[in-house]
C-alpha cells in the first residue's frame, strides 16, 4: 500500500501533470470569458438584428403537453416549467460561436507558439565543427597549436595547410 501511494505521489507531481491542471483550469476560466462573451456581447447583437430580444432563449415549440395552450409559452424558461418540448436553436447557436471563438483563440496561441518555437530553432542553428586547438608536428610528431608555423620542440619550419 505505501508502495502505491509513493507511485501516486510521483505521478501527480510530475512536471506534466502539474502542467496539464494548470492548463485546465485557465481553460475553464477561459471558457467562461468566452462564454460571457458571446452571451453577453454577441448575442444581442444578433438578437438586434433578427428582432429578437434574448436570441439564446430563441426556440421553436415543438410539442405541447395536454392542458397547455401555445399563447401560455412566452419564454424558455415558461416552456420549460410547463414541461413543452422545444427546439432551443438559439442556446444551439449560442454554442456554435462559442466554439468558433475558441478555436480561433487556440489556433492563434498555437500559431504564436509554433512561430515563437521556429525562430528559436533559427537561433540554434548547426555550429561549423570547431577548427582544431592543436596539430601534431610531421618531423617530431610533438603536439604544437594549430595555428603554429614553425615546431617549438623542433624548430622546423612547417608546411602550410
Amino acid at each position: 500500500m505505501k508502495k502505491f501511494f509513493q507511485e501516486f505521489k510521483e505521478f501527480a507531481t510530475r512536471g506534466n501533470v502539474v502542467d496539464l491542471a494548470v492548463g485546465v483550469i485557465i481553460g475553464a476560466a477561459f471558457q467562461k470569458i468566452v462564454t460571457s462573451a458571446v452571451n453577453d456581447l454577441v448575442m444581442p447583437l444578433v438578437g438586434l438584428i433578427t428582432g429578437n430580444s434574448n436570441f439564446n432563449d430563441a426556440f421553436f415549440i415543438l410539442r405541447l403537453p395536454e392542458g397547455v395552450s401555445a399563447e401560455q409559452v412566452t419564454s424558455l424558461a415558461t416552456a420549460t416549467e410547463l414541461g413543452v418540448t422545444t427546439f432551443n436553436y438559439g442556446a444551439f447557436i449560442s454554442a456554435v460561436i462559442d466554439f468558433l471563438i475558441m478555436a480561433f483563440v487556440i489556433f492563434l496561441m498555437i500559431k504564436a507558439l509554433n512561430k515563437a518555437s521556429s525562430l528559436h530553432k533559427k537561433e540554434e542553428a548547426p555550429a561549423q565543427p570547431a577548427e582544431p586547438a592543436t596539430k601534431v608536428c610531421p618531423y617530431c610528431l610533438s603536439e604544437i597549436p594549430y595555428h603554429a608555423t614553425k615546431c617549438a620542440h623542433c624548430a622546423s619550419d612547417l608546411p602550410e595547410e
